[in-house]
């Protein structure tokens, strides 16, 4: 997790990145969350020994990405990896994928985006019966119950995907990232607010009018914003 961590902070300023992908290598499992073996009482160990969750960390910089985050899940996807498929923008199944989560079977949860999130894709009772059961789900119910995107032939999942990228690819990606911010606000109270309103804002730095009210500074004179209309 620390080193998606890392990742997602180089994809943040890396412009050449209109979106970024999450698989796995082989087809036996996208992610099952945390190792229960290096899980002590104040979180799971890291490389200094202290106990610390990561993944909250990853999971804020995914919802962070002014670009698209795209799940491309082969296998398991359960625990910690059903959260981290759930907090990406969109999410391509294969046909052998398996969703559940397991923290209660374990003696944890995730009372964050694992919780919120899911609550808004399968409704709060199904989310319930998620937690509390602890079940496993295949692909094909998954994305009945709005858990994935859509659900293919484990052969046709990278052609797929890519299929999916390519159309992301021909859209504008200032009205993508500023959607995204937009669709993550509502869950994301004060923070997702912040930063639609941070994305509006560097949109209107670009504009003229925005321009005219900074020269006006420099060159110490009065701004003229007459010539801008006010749009009803």
């Amino acid at each position: 997790f620390i080193r998606l961590v890392m990742v997602c902070c180089m994809c943040t300023m890396w412009t050449e990145s209109y979106f970024d992908l999450f698989g796995a290598q082989g087809s036996k499992a996208f992610c099952s969350g945390g190792d229960q073996a290096l899980r002590d009482s104040d979180g799971y160990v890291d490389f200094d020994s202290f106990g610390r969750l990561n993944v909250l960390d990853l999971q804020v910089q995914i919802r962070r990405l002014p670009k698209p985050v795209i799940a491309m899940v082969a296998g398991y996807a359960v625990g910690g990896g059903h959260v981290l498929h759930m907090v990406c923008d969109l999410t391509i199944a294969a046909d052998n994928a398996i969703f559940g989560q397991t923290g209660p079977k374990v003696g944890s949860f995730d009372a964050g985006y694992g919780s919120s999130i899911m609550s808004r894709l399968v409704g709060p009772k199904k989310a319930r019966e998620m937690w509390f059961l602890s079940r496993f789900y295949a692909a094909e119910e998954a994305e009945r119950m709005g858990l994935v995107n859509v659900v293919v032939p484990l052969a046709d999942l990278e052609r797929e995907t890519v299929k999916w990228c390519r159309q992301i690819l021909r859209n504008s990606p200032t009205a993508i990232r500023v959607l995204k911010s937009a669709l993550n606000a509502a869950d994301d109270g004060h923070a997702g607010l912040q930063e639609l309103g941070g994305n509006a804002t560097l949109i209107f730095y670009g504009t003229e009018e925005a321009k005219e009210g900074k020269n006006a500074y420099m060159e110490r004179r009065r701004p003229d914003f007459s010539k801008f209309p006010r749009k009803p």
